[in-house]
């Protein structure tokens, strides 16, 4: 590839000659710089076709091929890569002792202009049994690297540790190409005119070309194939040459479908328009360099990474691996989309304690002995671990914390080093460095902020969080607020869950700016907050657990509740504010003692649009992993106008 396709010349002899045809890059860049702004879910493209959806030609960007050629790393052993965008996964196969892996292996992925354009590339030590180790990872803005003016797009990326991003583990060789959609359509063709070119001599008799079409385009009759024929058969010898003919039935292909069935898997073609038919063909016919094509099928890469014994445990039913509600045995994996890098990743969790939170959550029995007495022990074992995390020795734990989360903790965004810390609830407090985490238009009151580096959940009311999420038997709002705080337009208000996990940041901070009106502490047990539980239909986590109700009162937003719930290991809440204290958005408000935890915030009925991208992963059952600062929804006092002239979108991410 790397010709484009000739253009027809302008008529008139004085007419100025016409302009050459713009190159790919140009046409990539382009389509770039127009984004289309709409509402919708967030989920990540790059996948095999029948995951795609119908994109219109404004929202199609091209089609990128991704080579990983190998890396060099510090040790021997055998490796595999995998490239990770939106929410799909492909690995490569893995390579032989070494410590100069080769793969040489490629796919195929769909960009869109509003869709994930970040790719991962991580690189594992295998292990056969069960999953396998991280050592290094990159990641790759393709729209940058794909808009350069080159032909050849290789380049060298340094590895980084998962445990920080300025400590390099190895080099990785990868190559990227844009492949335009006006050499994709000619390309194709002769791929698919290859198939009954039989003595490979690049030309076609009409017999050849007339079984093809009776193969996969049903549709045309006899004297239509002919006809096509001739077009192409200037000297009427009825052989015709294979280049030509592909030109000819990509110009047709344009005006008409006539390759109605995909050659490869039999697909009905012709059900959205030409380009969508394109872009399946494309994905379909992946050979065609010689190289070894990606396995695919992963949602993330944590999931490729895993060995044949949890490849048995999924065929066995023993587990499943999904995004959404999960309940009963299903509830083993938890997926949360990455608002970042538009990419769902899996939450790490010690299997032990799956198994146990499913057994006391999730079952009939687990109810039975909750009502027995598991809940005060839960409060007797919170207590006791506290004061463990409290004593000199529990600082011995905090490498191997690390070590645990190794790609889930920047300890390079931390305050201080871990030295510093002389407890592990030191650690588990940690402050981070001035910046870490910026806040979105902090000048602008009526933009509200994310509350705590976590995975949230929202809702527009009560009603929907039950439908979706939340399955305990009597959740309400009134039920989480108290009697003393809850209001009626706050028992019909919006629910933003932020769900913390251990390895996460556990300061959280204020989503608005206000005055502090009450504190209300209201006591009660200490369930775990995992998505097992509240996926519950067994017990009342966020109604039942210990809790502390702050009202905050804002000019842009009314009254806003914001609660701090403890979970199983967090028995301690400090909150650094007091009553009365105006805050502003992004404050500093308080902090959990080590374990999971979670924040609730409840906003008037109608006071705040919550951002599109959260509500619709939401409507999914996909927690959204979010960081402090970030945005989370404009009053709905801001006029649509106004709200248009806000870049909502830079404020959604992070560096």
């Amino acid at each position: 590839m790397g010709h484009a396709s000739s253009k027809r010349g302008s008529a008139g002899g004085d007419a100025p000659p016409p302009a050459p045809p713009p190159s790919r890059f140009t046409r990539f860049k382009r389509r770039l710089r127009h984004p289309i702004h709409r509402s919708g879910s967030a989920s990540g493209s790059g996948s095999e076709f029948g995951n795609i959806k119908n994109l219109s030609e404004q929202e199609f960007t091209g089609i990128a091929r991704i080579e990983i050629i190998g890396a060099e790393m510090k040790f021997k052993d055998r490796w595999f890569a995998c490239l990770s965008l939106g929410e799909r996964t492909y690995r490569t196969e893995t390579s032989d002792h070494t410590e100069k892996p080769v793969w040489k292996s490629e796919k195929k992925v769909v960009l869109e202009a509003n869709g994930p354009t970040v790719a991962r590339i991580s690189v594992f030590e295998t292990n056969k049994f069960s999953k396998s180790n991280l050592i290094g990872y990159c990641e790759l803005n393709l729209t940058e690297i794909l808009s350069q003016e080159s032909e050849d797009n290789m380049d060298e990326f340094q590895l980084f540790d998962p445990c920080s991003s300025t400590t390099t583990v190895g080099t990785i060789s990868i190559r990227c190409f844009i492949e335009d959609p006006i050499e994709i359509q000619r390309s194709f063709a002769q791929r698919v005119l290859s198939v009954v070119d039989k003595n490979g001599d690049g030309q076609l008799s009409l017999s050849e070309f007339s079984e093809l079409m009776n193969a996969f385009c049903s549709q045309l009759s006899k004297e239509k194939i002919e006809e096509l024929f001739k077009q192409a058969d200037k000297n009427d010898d009825d052989i015709v040459d294979m280049d030509e003919l592909a030109v000819l039935l990509a110009q047709q292909q344009q005006e008409e479908t006539i390759i109605n069935n995909c050659p490869v898997c039999g697909e009905n073609l012709g059900k959205y328009d030409n380009m969508n038919d394109i872009i399946h063909m494309t994905l379909c016919f992946d050979e065609g360099t010689g190289n070894q094509i990606m396995t695919g099928g992963f949602l993330t890469e944590k999931q490729a990474s895993y060995g044949w014994m949890f490849k048995l445990s999924e065929w066995a039913h023993y587990s499943s691996y999904d995004v959404g509600l999960h309940s009963g045995s299903s509830a083993s994996h938890i997926l949360v989309f990455d608002r970042k890098t538009k990419r769902l990743v899996e939450e790490t969790i010690d299997e032990k304690i799956i198994l146990s939170m499913r057994a006391i959550y999730q079952s009939k029995v687990g109810l039975a002995l909750i009502d027995a007495g598991v809940k005060g022990l839960l409060q007797n074992l919170s207590e006791k671990q506290g004061k463990q995390m409290n004593s000199p020795e529990s600082a011995k734990d905090i490498p191997k914390f690390l070590e645990f989360f190794k790609d889930q903790i920047n300890m390079d965004e931390v305050k201080y080093p871990i030295e510093h810390f002389k407890t592990f609830n030191d650690f588990f407090v940690r402050e981070l460095k001035s910046g870490a985490r910026p806040i979105c238009y902090p000048d602008r009151d009526e933009v509200a902020v994310c509350a705590a580096d976590s995975r949230l959940m929202a809702f527009n009311s009560a009603s929907d969080s039950t439908r979706l999420w939340v399955k305990g038997r009597k959740f309400s709002i009134e039920g989480l607020l108290g009697p003393e705080t809850c209001t009626d337009s706050l028992r019909n208000g919006t629910l933003v869950i932020f769900r913390l996990a251990p390895q996460d940041y556990h300061r959280f901070h204020v989503p608005v700016s206000g005055t502090i009106e009450s504190f209300v502490d209201i006591p009660g047990y200490l369930y775990t907050v995992n998505p097992i539980a509240v996926n519950s239909k067994y017990c009342n986590v966020f109604t039942e657990n210990k809790r502390a109700v702050s009202i905050i009162s804002t000019q842009d937003f009314g009254k806003v509740a914001f609660v701090a719930i403890g979970a199983t290991m967090v028995g301690s809440i400090t909150f650094l504010k007091e009553k009365g204290e105006y805050v502003n958005k992004g404050d500093e408000f308080g902090y959990f003692a080590f374990g999971g935890s979670t924040v609730i915030c409840v906003f008037e009925k109608d006071a705040i649009q919550i951002d599109d991208d959260l509500l619709a992963n939401s409507e999914r059952s996909l927690e959204t992993l979010v960081s402090v600062g970030t945005t989370l929804g404009v009053s709905k006092k801001v006029s649509d106008p106004e709200r248009e002239v806000l870049d909502l979108d830079k404020c959604s991410l992070t560096e």
